[in-house]
């Protein structure tokens, strides 16, 4: 027969239609914070990350502390450094922490722009003996007052990023001598190698690891088997990567093909 709705498969319906909508909003603009949930679907901030949470099991998307963002189709959009400060926070700290036990006093170490070399720098200030080269604005001023002689390389700044960029920068840096450059990539695939969403930071990117004698990328899973806009280097060019998860698969295979090492924090 045909059976009666009860009141548990009603609440289950509503609350699926509310998770669609959830998901539409996020395919057509991009993110949605807690807060627009309360206001759009007039239910508790509670139900709004539970929504979020069952999402992301199943869903396209990264959860933030005040919301999510869709992942979109493999390809990583630009954000503000404010809002990648905030994503996947703790396993970018634990990279920055790996990074930091490779630098050793005396080194001269680069340092391009992103959230996890900001966190290395915020390690740094604690140390002496070292010389970090870098073309992020935000990193140098986080240096500044420690005992870290800081060399800036020079360009126009990014809003987005804080990075200098343009030729009058990498006019600098080809006179300069890197041991160990430790580069934030927004995107590292098997076929991709490591890449950048900004054609200029891409471009920076490369004139400091020519300058350097060993290149690590550093990134946590969500830049796993995921492609940017513009190439920085293959991974045959890179020495090392730094990440937070046992990296697996077609790309795995193509570092150890590489003869690239794998650092993770696990």
């Amino acid at each position: 027969m045909g059976g009666t709705l009860t009141m548990t498969d009603h609440s289950a319906s509503k609350g699926q239609r509310r998770r669609e909508a959830i998901m539409q909003h996020l395919r057509q603009h991009g993110r949605i914070t807690i807060q627009e949930i309360v206001e759009l679907f007039q239910c508790s901030e509670a139900t709004a990350r539970r929504d979020l949470d069952q999402l992301g099991k199943s869903q396209p998307i990264i959860r933030t502390m005040g919301g999510a963002l869709h992942e979109g189709l493999g390809t990583l959009r630009e954000l503000p450094f404010s809002e990648k400060e905030r994503l996947s926070i703790l396993e970018k700290e634990r990279v920055a922490q790996l990074a930091s036990l490779l630098i050793n006093e005396g080194d001269i170490v680069g340092l391009s722009g992103g959230t996890t070399n900001f966190l290395l720098a915020k390690i740094l200030k604690q140390r002496k003996g070292i010389t970090v080269v870098t073309n992020a604005v935000n990193i140098a001023m986080e240096l500044a007052g420690s005992s870290i002689q800081v060399v800036v390389a020079g360009g126009i700044m990014r809003h987005n990023s804080y990075e200098l960029c343009g030729p009058l920068g990498e006019g600098m840096v080809a006179q300069l001598h890197i041991a160990k450059m430790f580069i934030g990539v927004d995107g590292i695939s098997a076929t991709g190698g490591i890449s950048s969403y900004s054609e200029q930071e891409a471009h920076t990117a490369k004139a400091l690891m020519k300058r350097s004698q060993a290149t690590f990328a550093l990134f946590d899973h969500t830049k796993i088997d995921r492609t940017s806009l513009f190439t920085i280097a293959h991974l045959s060019e890179l020495h090392a990567v730094l990440t937070d998860t046992a990296v697996k698969g077609e790309l795995a295979a193509a570092l150890t093909a590489n003869k690239v090492r794998i650092y993770t924090t696990d």
